[in-house]
């Protein structure tokens, strides 16, 4: 059969195409691959499938170019994949589109909000035949082979008679060495790395690619869906299986490469074994992880080093104990700070640190002891976002409890705390507060680690123009300044991506609303492509 896989992304976080193609000819874009389509494609090709894959990254296949080759070759099925709430708009319009251009092509959605929303995205979306729940390697070989009577397929959420269904759930398998590598090389870009920063920063541009070794976490923090969607469980590849794709990986020119993993840091035996195999096999590819600061493998920092692990992200959260236990993160201040100086003397040339701001319960003083706890650590790397609650997490069971949110008419929703929940300081108090902090944080690594800071701005010089180095390193010093109005912001959300902050403010809009910014962004388009060809034709 033959079968089409999207990657539907929420442009604020993807799809900034390089300057240059790469040597092979793709367009460059930077941002994380869509391992989920590819390891599908891998599957489904295995299996004797046909399969075309197209990421919304990629600036030649829009949406009009995806819904006229599915016109045109009718594929059995069409697979829609997107992680988050603020995809799902993307997701909803773009499945609107083709099935305005096909009745009969089969639908399906897949991915982390999907699955903790099944029921309630399938009532929302009835263009959409089949909401698929779980992994989905076995789950797609079983739709297609029981596309005509779905109700042996394990996971699956569709209807019947004008009535949703959802079938039993699907055991969650522990053998994932079963699966085939991922189909990187069918789709025609090349992926470029950075650091998750508010100003991409390139750290390469050796050829990238990201590789999932292990799925779950079993940590209860308030804020992550994870725990949920993996039922509480970790599992994990063998190492042997890992190492083998290391070697695959090199062979095939990546220079690059970043574990999607949602803790890897959680199996000593397992992370030396990698580690040892990869260094025995001569495999030089640098690569970095992300893992708890309470992780009893970091005796293996060394190890990892030497396996050229480059780069490590804690999430660290806050620098007050009293938020950190508000949102169940189950660590200390002291792990934070031994966690990160292991790191750095083991030799790991970039460690960075996920912080969230404007929490319940936290105060001025939180925040601010939250920006000087991150000064003084030898962090090379920083994030402070905006906490953020969304269906599926803990937060979101307790905001109902409160009355804050209604899962009726919010479960679709993405909020920033502040906004909805009054034990959170107030949005300007926030920000004001985090531009303080980050002023003062900058100030300290300048003059407490000025050959750390100025080792990581060569690196960024190396691939960024000068005139971005400086912004990222300026930003934080500029003053508040007249933005655009919510119209703009929603238009440039649609077209450019230009504010994470207007990814939430599309999930908020009402189905109608949606339907008009999303016309009235598409005309925009084509009036400034008129103009362009006016320009050029003078």
């Amino acid at each position: 059969m033959r079968v089409f896989l999207i990657h539907v992304r929420d442009p604020q976080f993807y799809a900034l195409p390089a300057a240059t193609r790469a040597a092979n000819g793709n367009i460059r874009v930077m941002g994380f691959p869509p391992i989920g389509i590819m390891s599908l494609s891998a599957v489904l090709k295995r299996a004797g499938h046909e399969c075309v894959m197209f990421d919304q990254a990629n600036p030649e296949t829009p949406d009009t170019v995806i819904v006229d080759a599915i016109r045109r070759q009718q594929p059995d099925l069409v697979g829609l994949s997107f992680l988050s709430t603020t995809s799902y708009p993307y997701a909803k319009l773009l499945a609107r589109q083709i099935r305005s251009a096909d009745a009969q092509v089969r639908l399906a959605f897949g991915g982390v909000f999907a699955t903790l929303n099944a029921s309630l995205v399938k009532l929302q979306c009835p263009e959409v035949d089949f909401v698929c729940r779980g992994d989905g390697e076995q789950l797609i070989l079983d739709l297609l082979e029981h596309l005509e009577n779905p109700a042996r397929v394990a996971g699956l959420t569709w209807a019947k008679d004008g009535q949703v269904v959802s079938n039993p759930n699907r055991t969650m398998d522990r053998n994932l060495d079963q699966w085939p590598f991922p189909d990187r090389e069918s789709l025609p870009l090349d992926f470029v790395e950075s650091m998750p920063l508010d100003v991409p920063a390139v750290l390469s541009m050796e050829r990238f690619t990201t590789m999932q070794t292990s799925r779950g976490c079993p940590w209860p923090c308030v804020f992550c869906d994870i725990p949920i969607f993996n039922e509480g469980k970790w599992r994990s590849r063998s190492a042997q299986h890992v190492v083998d794709e290391f070697k695959h990986l090199q062979e095939l020119g990546y220079g690059a490469i970043y574990f999607v993993d949602d803790h890897f840091l959680l199996q000593p035996k397992r992370i030396e074994a990698i580690c040892d195999g990869i260094t025995e096999a001569g495999v030089t590819i640098q690569w970095g992880c992300e893992g708890r600061v309470d992780s009893t493998a970091q005796h293996l920092f060394p190890a990892m080093a030497k396996a050229h692990c480059r780069t490590i992200m804690f999430g660290v959260e806050s620098g007050s104990q009293a938020v950190l236990d508000r949102l169940k993160k189950e660590q200390k201040l002291d792990e934070v700070e031994t966690a990160v100086t292991n790191a750095k003397q083991a030799g790991i040339e970039i460690v960075h640190g996920f912080f969230v701001v404007g929490n319940p319960d936290e105060t001025v003083e939180d925040m601010r002891a939250t920006f000087d706890f991150a000064s003084k650590l030898r962090l090379d790397t920083f994030a402070f976002n905006r906490l953020c609650v969304y269906r599926g997490t803990p937060l979101w069971q307790e905001y109902l409890q409160r009355g804050l949110v209604n899962d009726a008419e919010d479960w679709y929703k993405y909020f920033k705390c502040s906004e909805i929940d009054p034990t959170c300081l107030p949005g300007p108090v926030i920000n004001d507060e985090r531009a303080a902090g980050l002023r003062r944080l900058f100030r300290y690594k300048v003059t407490h680690y000025p050959m750390q800071t100025l080792r990581l701005l060569r690196r960024f010089i190396r691939h960024m123009k000068v005139r971005d180095v400086a912004y990222l390193i300026i930003k934080p010093f500029l003053g508040n300044k007249s933005g655009p109005t919510k119209n703009e912001v929603l238009s440039r959300a649609v077209e450019h991506g230009a504010l994470k902050d207007a990814a939430a403010e599309l999930t908020q809009l009402s189905e109608a609303e949606l339907e008009h910014v999303m016309r009235t962004s598409r005309a925009e388009r084509l009036r400034l492509q008129e103009e362009a060809e006016r320009w050029r034709a003078a």
